[in-house]
């Protein structure tokens, strides 16, 4: 097992991490509190890119290397995964300005605890991605890395309004991002024992982040705007899922 790949490709899910939600709290810092169509375009667009990704990509190659049956135990495995977590740690990504600041900041806190749950999977994905293959570990980086942008917006966000300064709630959305470089670490470590733990990684990539279109980018999108801002984003970000797979 080489240590140096393995060492990279952590960096690298840690990067994706912190950039991710730190980036959403630098969106915040600026905009304080963006629009509804922005948010709801990116999510959607984020839906339909990691859609491509599971179909054309992680699932595909999950049951190439490994068969039908490991593929799909996977898939299963990592939906089921990503269910128990919502259960015992959800997170919300919606926010009322009729609440008090001291609920905001709760809220924020404990979103930005789920969200850093929820970014250990993500992290697994990129890992297994890397140890199938360079092009499909940095474009499953480059898509979680955009999708977590929202996650970091809603969290900085409630922090805002709840009263924290603006320089600590950059550093707790970064922070909330470290949890995906070990996610990235334990892919990379079991795709790269065999073949068949790395069509399960890969399968179970699949799973969390079909979960997670699901149950969160599509829902969110359009909760946060009833026009056809999250429709477009979804649609654009197929065509684009699809562009970047042809490559």
């Amino acid at each position: 097992m080489d240590a140096e790949f393995i060492i990279r490709v952590s960096l690298i899910g840690l990067l994706a991490g912190v950039i991710g939600t730190g980036s959403g709290g630098l969106v915040t810092y600026f905009l304080r509190k963006p629009s509804s169509s922005f948010l709801s375009g990116i999510l959607g667009f984020s839906a339909g890119v990691m859609l491509v990704v599971v179909f054309m990509e992680l699932l595909p190659e999950a049951i190439e290397i490994g068969g039908f049956l490991c593929g799909v135990a996977g898939l299963l495995l990592g939906i089921v995964m990503l269910l128990l977590m919502d259960l015992y740690f959800p997170h919300h990504h919606h926010y009322s300005d009729e609440c008090h600041e001291s609920r905001f900041l709760k809220a924020g806190v404990l979103l930005g605890i789920g969200i850093a749950l929820h970014n250990i999977p993500e992290g697994l994905a990129i890992g297994a991605g890397y140890a199938s293959g360079e092009a499909l570990g940095l474009g499953l980086a480059v898509i979680i890395t955009v999708q977590n942008i929202p996650e970091g917006v809603a969290m900085a966000t409630a922090l805002c309004i709840g009263g924290l300064h603006n320089g600590r709630v950059l550093l707790a959305t970064a922070l909330a991002g470290l949890p995906m470089g070990l996610g990235a670490m334990g892919g990379a470590l079991l795709g790269s024992i065999s073949p068949f733990f790395l069509s399960l990684s890969l399968g179970f990539a699949a799973g969390a982040m079909l979960y997670i279109v699901g149950d969160e980018l599509i829902p969110d999108a359009h909760n946060l705007l009833s026009g056809h801002s999250a429709t477009l984003g979804l649609v654009v970000g197929v065509v684009v899922g699809i562009l970047l797979t042809a490559l």
